[in-house]
């Protein structure tokens, strides 16, 4: 579902997903902040004003004990109104506070000093000023009756005072846990839509960069003449047409190529007839079956000759070579003495390297590792590419070397010569099929590129590998490493595709 997205989409869900998220984060911010608010408003326009309330109740209780003892003592009437005044402002502010209490318990301990303060005002009235018994029992009575009572309402409105202040210590509690907890979430909140917005950005891009990844890789097989296995389309719709012109690309270039395939076996092989005929009819007149020759005459015969075996493994070389892109060259590994192999391939570009000026030397070792299961024509046939560039290469005077030596329980071949060297640019790409260097040094020696990439094919069929050294002006080292391979029954019959 999500690969037949496309970028455009693929983008807007990350970001979707991560915009919700932090609206997410805000929601919850902006709800805990609305409780805190709440919380702060309770108490700034309840509990705090009810514990002042309370106070206020306690004062006020106080000045109407104070105008009692007054008026007891002097009975003066302007006292009594003032106890009185004082009293109705004691039942105000106490049914105001009433009315606004929300909890049982606060309302109870109202409640009790709402009845023993309506007791107090009776006991006042009845005894201290209509009683017209003065004596000091009575007198002592009416205290006693009368402190009880501001006691009880004392008692009973510190212990509403200390109800609420235990309700905002509560609150502050809370809002206090509510903002750590609020901070520890939103901490994780946004941790988790940071994670979240990185992960999206990762999925987002690497679905996106994979596909074009792939159409590179491709874009490169192609350049380097693999054109077979297309690009699945599971991609973004943007890249789609994209993805189809490359495969489209890719299956027209290997068509192109097989058909040049076949046009280079068909042409070498109806080459190689003629050709065949002319290095034999040249073998004979050099064996001088018609008549003698002469000097000048054996000397172009010669050339004629060495030409034509040139072109016949120029002509051999791309037969190898449309069988091995056609997985159709065999390989047939037997015990094989690796340095026979070598000088014999030497043997062969003597010739040429003596019209050349040329010295071929070798360094073989007499170690065992030199008998190896290979295929010997195909190992001879890289021997001779190898040697034939050397030579090829190398200035008149110049000495090429071929060694050998134990690498592994293995065998390593190193041909070296003092030609012109392999710059930079061109080393890397010297063993790719038609590839005949872009530099000035290269481009003076015209081959057809195909010996070394042949060599490749064959020392890798061999799990080998074959690599070169080179310095421009100083000249070139191929190397070669050819494995041990472990004997087996079908050695001698087994066919390897190339």
């Amino acid at each position: 579902m999500f690969a037949r997205l496309s970028i455009f989409w693929r983008l807007a869900l990350g970001y979707i997903a991560v915009l919700a998220l932090v609206v997410a984060v805000n929601l919850y911010i902006l709800n805990q902040l609305r409780v805190l608010t709440e919380l702060g408003a309770e108490l700034a326009t309840y509990h705090f004003p009810a514990v002042e309330t309370a106070k206020r109740l306690i004062s006020s209780l106080y000045s109407q004990l104070k105008s009692d003892k007054q008026y007891l003592v002097l009975r003066d009437t302007a006292l009594l109104k003032e106890f009185l005044q004082e009293a109705e402002n004691f039942r105000k502010t106490l049914t105001a506070l009433l009315e606004q209490e929300t909890s049982q318990k606060a309302r109870d301990l109202l409640e009790r000093t709402r009845q023993l303060h309506e007791e107090f005002q009776t006991l006042f009235l009845s005894k201290g000023v209509e009683q017209s018994d003065r004596s000091p029992a009575a007198l002592a009575d009416y205290e006693n009756r009368r402190d009880v009572l501001i006691d009880a309402m004392t008692e009973a409105i510190n212990a509403y005072i200390s109800f609420q202040e235990a309700s905002v210590g509560g609150i502050l509690s809370e809002s206090h846990l509510r903002s750590v907890r609020a901070e520890a979430i939103t901490r994780q909140l946004m941790m988790a839509a940071l994670l979240l917005g990185l992960g999206l950005a990762g999925v987002a891009s690497y679905s996106i960069l994979r596909p074009i990844r792939r159409v590179q890789d491709q874009i490169k097989r192609i350049g380097q003449g693999q054109f077979g296995r297309p690009i699945p389309v599971t991609v973004p719709n943007e890249l789609r047409e994209l993805v189809e012109t490359v495969n489209w690309m890719g299956t027209k270039l290997q068509q192109l190529d097989q058909m040049k395939s076949e046009f280079l076996a068909n042409i070498s092989h109806e080459l190689r007839t003629p050709l065949t005929s002319i290095r034999e009819g040249t073998q004979l007149l050099l064996d001088g079956i018609p008549g003698p020759l002469t000097k000048d005459q054996r000397e172009t015969l010669t050339i004629l000759l060495e030409s034509s075996q040139q072109l016949n493994r120029l002509i051999g070389n791309l037969l190898d070579l449309s069988r091995m892109e056609a997985d159709m060259l065999a390989y047939h590994f037997a015990t094989t003495d690796l340095n026979r192999l070598i000088q014999r391939a030497v043997d062969k570009m003597r010739f040429l390297a003596e019209r050349k000026g040329v010295k071929l030397l070798t360094e073989l070792t007499d170690d065992r590792a030199r008998l190896q299961e290979v295929d010997g024509p195909r190992i001879e046939q890289v021997l001779e590419n190898l040697l034939s560039n050397a030579v090829k290469f190398s200035p008149s005077g110049a000495i090429v070397t071929v060694r050998s030596e134990p690498h592994n329980h293995g065998l390593h071949i190193a041909v070296t010569d003092t030609g012109p060297g392999i710059g930079e640019d061109d080393l890397p790409h010297v063993f790719e099929r038609f590839y005949q260097g872009k530099s000035p040094e290269s481009r003076a020696y015209v081959g057809s590129g195909i010996g070394l990439h042949l060599a490749k094919r064959v020392i890798e069929a061999h799990g080998g590998k074959i690599w070169a050294e080179s310095e421009v002006g100083k000249g070139t080292i191929m190397h070669i490493v050819i494995p041990n391979r472990k004997k087996s029954s079908t050695d001698k019959t087994m066919a390897r595709n190339g």
